[in-house]
């Protein structure tokens, strides 16, 4: 039996790009036809942002009102990161469903479906950072910085959320199927973001638990968040956060690419 290899064709930059801007529109458009996607973009945080205010706000903060200037920066964190599951999520399925194998024979860029679907992910992040803002105002929350600062916020948070898009990237193929990818996000995911001070603050914590949460990169990323949106120190955490985001793509995404060519 003979084998017939695909002969990926070459193409130029910018055909890479449009292929890439191409799929990602695919991944944006086909919410069209599944609504709930969008439940983990917009629902799912907004019910994180009103049971924690109104339900640990007063016991935490003393009031609701000091609760939510503290905690939606970290609110917004928490579901930064839960929502790059998403990214593992449908590729895996892709993969799993032929998806790929047929893009594979079209005249496209090798990676423009990885690319897109990243780029679409992290679009949709921008969505739901935004979306959070704006329902975090509507209950009370205001902005203590300048504008210049929210988008600097916005910038840091989707370039973290880059970052860890890679890990994701590479549990999704190694990950037998979808299921196995969201439990990543349970048994990594689920503990970093809680022993951070993304809820509660670091000085309410055993001591000996609040040396983890000092170093822990979520908890630097809240706190840049948190500079950047109501006032604190900003340039130490924000330097930090970046050099972990750096730090995570120099080791995951090499690794990730890998995975992906080995699998696709």
């Amino acid at each position: 039996m003979t084998t017939v290899d695909v002969v990926q064709p070459r193409v130029t930059p910018v055909v890479a790009v449009r292929n890439t801007l191409t799929l990602a529109w695919r991944t944006l458009v086909s919410i069209k036809h599944n609504p709930f996607e969008l439940l983990d973009f917009s629902v799912q945080p907004i019910m994180f942002l009103v049971l924690f205010t109104y339900v640990f706000g007063g016991a935490i903060s003393g009031s609701t009102s000091d609760y939510l200037t503290f905690g939606l920066p970290g609110i917004i964190v928490q579901n930064m990161l839960f929502a790059t599951l998403n990214t593992g999520v449908g590729l895996n399925t892709d993969i799993s469903k032929g998806v790929f194998d047929r893009l594979r024979s079209l005249p496209i860029s090798r990676w423009s479906p990885l690319a897109g679907r990243i780029l679409a992910d992290v679009v949709k992040q921008a969505w739901a950072v935004a979306l959070l803002m704006g329902v975090g105002a509507a209950l009370g929350f205001r902005v203590g910085t300048t504008p210049l600062s929210v988008v600097g916020a916005f910038l840091l948070l989707l370039t973290f959320s880059l970052a860890v898009s890679w890990i994701i990237v590479l549990v999704s193929m190694v990950a037998a199927s979808p299921e196995k990818v969201q439990i990543f996000g349970f048994v990594v995911l689920f503990p970093l973001t809680f022993t951070s001070d993304a809820f509660v603050r670091t000085d309410s914590m055993p001591g000996a638990l609040q040396a983890w949460v000092k170093a822990n990169p979520v908890t630097l990323l809240a706190d840049a968040t948190r500079g950047l949106l109501v006032s604190g120190p900003v340039a130490t955490p924000l330097l930090q956060s970046l050099l972990w985001a750096a730090g995570i793509t120099a080791v995951f995404a090499p690794l990730a690419v890998r995975a992906f060519r080995r699998r696709t």
